[in-house]
């Protein structure tokens, strides 16, 4: 017996089509009954990532999603660097029909809900205006929701576009018989505020304004939407436009500037200071600082030299190098990153809407209702057009015009608040996250701390004033193109004022700087640059330098007219917001824990400062095992919220339950997460989730009262009771409640 295991083979496929979380469902279903498929597909970015094994091929699979009804083909491949151009007309107008539906849908509605709303605009022939305009609604603007209902009934299944479009068509179609056949075309004919419950033959009934209102409200919500999950790729593309655009590459001797798409393995580029390095590679010539903070989270610029490996998208900071290419395109470090992005973000489970969950049972139940109505009272002998006009009541009374209004009013006032407190909500799936979240995964370096290097204490030897050695070592490292002596120079000026101009001046590559300032020789940079001039600390000043590293901190030593005189500390600071911040995130029932790629003394340092526990500090990660921490906490069964601003937190963002990335930070980090803090202050996290958790609360009640009061109705309607003012007076009711209670959502008020 043949018992090899067939290689399995992974790809992934852009869906077209879905309008809701059970097309999802409905097409991961398909595919996962074929031989030797496994699938799961994402409707928040709509691809499907499918591994299959044996004779199965992408066709086939094309050709299953194709049979269920929705389109399916193979995306592009994601290009980096120069390859990244505009985005095509295409994609940039894929919008277009959907926004063309909504404002058509808008402008007709608005006038025939007014008239049916307002009996002083209802003149002579007000009904037939009302059906000049309602008609292009129902049958143009309310196209997806027809085509959707009949892809649900091709395959014996039923969503809240089923409801719509049943509750719609019915609505039009019995005001058309209304009109034509019964008296509603009668000039002169109103529809009075007759609260009273009485049965009806429906002659003299028309609901245009609930098909055209239901049609425009659902539209709009279904644009937004739309309109949000487009932006799922755009942490990808903000990614790959981190690297270099171009290269001067070295070839014969002689320098050629190429775009980044055409450098080889094996060829080597010129990097200046402030260029950022092209892709990864092995530095042949110079030395150099490195500012790699975007991608590994390391604060403090690495001192590189030849022989050191380097990676693309980060930037030299210092002095002139030469590189040797050894990774390009798809295999170097950014690329990767991409794509453990676009896996984190295909990973998450889709957000299933509250109402597609309702609906599954309430439209089955509605049409079962309606038809056992219509069977009721034709079996009772009340005469067919009784019969239509209670079942077709049923239908009318069902189709959810507050609903429309629920998930889009709430998240426009929740996103508007929002936004007038640095808080920008991605969309409707992000609050479900926020409820249950249990745990926070704070980046440090510009989540916790500042993200820049600062000057942060003197230490003088006895006899040397403080104010002489920040204008003496100052001036030197104003010179200086490196991060550290920039953050020296910075702390100098701010407490001193004017720095003087050295009269000579030395980069001793690796070990700090040297020159003649004001007429003494003053060396700032390692003990060791000491060393080399026969210069020893003092024990009290060795002492600082200690306790400076062992807390995490960069110790510079400061040296002139042969003798020792100061120690400096830089660190990237804390933000003095973030312990009052991570107390407020504790209060609302999350763990901190602070994630860096930092070194441990460093974390910890920063840890004791904000008060979160050693036991909650993880350092020394890469991006992927950013990740991987991220997966083990849910491994863990714990809900993960992270807040990071840098890229190599983009991956991890995308991966979280709920993702919180600093405004401040980079575009990809901003786009991989769910929430933005425009402030780039922590304390903004705390009142993003309490925000996104009253969102989410008055969403579940706008929900609860749009549904209750057509099940309240539905016994009315099947008992042949139910007037059209009475109908109308119900659904402008539940709209107006809906509207009232997401508006409270203005009061919400950041905390202290």
């Amino acid at each position: 017996m043949d018992t090899t295991v067939p290689d399995t083979t992974e790809v992934e496929l852009a869906i077209g089509g879905m309008t809701c979380a059970s097309c999802a469902a409905r097409i991961e279903r398909k595919l996962n009954r074929m031989e030797g498929v496994t699938a799961t597909v994402n409707y928040a970015t709509e691809k499907a990532k499918v591994s299959y094994a044996g004779d199965v091929s992408v066709p086939e699979l094309i050709a299953t999603v194709e049979a269920t009804g929705y389109t399916a083909r193979e995306p592009e491949p994601v290009r980096t660097g120069s390859e990244s151009g505009p985005e095509s007309a295409e994609a940039v107008d894929a919008l277009r029909p959907l926004r063309e539906r909504l404002v058509t849908a808008v402008v007709l509605a608005v006038p025939v809900i007014a008239m049916a709303m307002v009996p002083a605009l209802q003149f002579a022939y007000w009904q037939w205006l009302s059906l000049t305009l309602a008609a292009p609604v129902v049958t143009y603007a309310a196209w997806p929701f027809h085509k959707a209902a009949f892809t649900n009934a091709r395959h014996g299944a039923a969503t809240m576009d089923t409801l719509i479009s049943v509750g719609t068509s019915a609505a039009f179609l019995w005001s058309l018989w209304a009109l034509f056949l019964g008296t509603a075309g009668t000039p002169g004919m109103t529809h009075p505020f007759e609260l009273t419950i009485a049965r009806s033959d429906g002659a003299g009934n028309i609901y245009l304004e609930a098909a055209a209102g239901v049609t425009a409200f659902l539209l709009a919500g279904r644009y937004f939407e739309a309109r949000s999950r487009r932006k799922a790729g755009a942490a990808l593309k903000a990614l790959m436009e981190l690297g270099a655009q171009h290269v001067t590459v070295l070839r014969d001797g002689r320098e050629a500037r190429i775009p980044v798409g055409e450098l080889g393995v094996g060829d080597r580029f010129l990097v200046r200071p402030g260029e950022k390095i092209a892709t990864d590679g092995t530095v042949v010539e110079g030395t150099s600082a490195v500012d790699a903070s975007m991608l590994t989270g390391e604060s403090v610029p690495a001192e590189v030299g030849v022989g050191d490996v380097v990676t693309g998208a980060t930037v030299n900071a210092g002095g002139r190098l030469v590189v040797e290419a050894t990774r390009v395109g798809a295999d170097t470090q950014l690329a990767r990153m991409a794509k453990l992005v676009e896996d984190a973000q295909n990973g998450k489970a889709a957000a299933q809407r509250l109402a597609d969950r309702i609906s599954g049972v309430f439209v089955p139940v509605v049409i079962a209702l309606a038809l056992a109505t219509l069977g009721f009272w034709i079996g009772n002998g009340s005469g067919l057009t009784a019969a239509f006009t209670a079942a077709v009541a049923v239908l009318i009374i069902a189709c959810p015009c507050a609903l429309g209004l629920a998930t889009p009013t709430a998240l426009m006032v929740g996103t508007g608040r929002g936004a007038q407190l640095g808080i920008l909500i991605k969309g409707p799936e992000v609050l479900e996250s926020t409820r249950k979240a249990d745990t926070i995964v704070l980046d440090k370096t510009g989540t916790v701390t500042t993200g820049r290097m600062t000057l942060l204490a003197v230490h003088t030897a006895q006899g040397t004033g403080e104010r002489d050695v920040l204008r003496l070592a100052g001036a030197l490292e104003h010179a200086s193109e490196h991060p550290i002596a920039r953050a020296v120079a910075a702390g100098a000026a701010e407490r001193t004022g004017t720095l003087p101009v050295p009269e000579d001046f030395a980069n001793v590559p690796g070990l700090g700087v040297q020159g003649v300032v004001e007429g003494h020789a003053v060396l700032v940079g390692r003990e060791k640059l000491l060393a080399e001039w026969a210069m020893e600390l003092p024990a009290d000043l060795a002492r600082a330098r200690a306790e400076a590293e062992a807390a995490g901190r960069t110790a510079i030593a400061v040296a002139w007219d042969g003798e020792a005189r100061a120690v400096l500390e830089v660190a990237d600071a804390v933000k003095e917001t973030s312990a009052e911040a991570i107390g407020r995130l504790r209060a609302l029932g999350l763990t901190p824990i602070l994630l860096t790629g930092d070194n441990r003394a460093v974390a910890e340092a920063v840890a004791a400062q904000v008060g979160i526990a050693p036991e909650h500090v993880i350092a020394e990660v890469m991006p992927e095992d950013k990740v991987a921490v991220v997966k083990r906490l849910q491994g863990e069964g714990r809900a993960v919220a992270m807040a990071g601003d840098g890229v190599n937190d983009a991956a991890a963002l995308a991966q979280a339950d709920l993702g919180l990335a600093m405004g401040t930070g980079t575009d990809a980090a901003i786009e991989a997460g769910d929430l933005t803090l425009v402030r780039g202050d922590l304390r903004a996290a705390a009142d993003a989730i309490r925000l996104a958790r009253k969102t989410l609360g008055t969403i579940k009640s706008n929900l609860f009262w749009a549904f209750a009061y057509n099940i309240a109705a539905l016994p009315l309607a099947a008992a042949g009771l139910l007037n059209p003012m009475i109908a109308g007076a119900a659904m402008a009711f539940s709209s107006v409640f809906v509207v009232g209670n997401s508006l409270r959502l203005r009061g919400f008020k950041a905390a202290g």
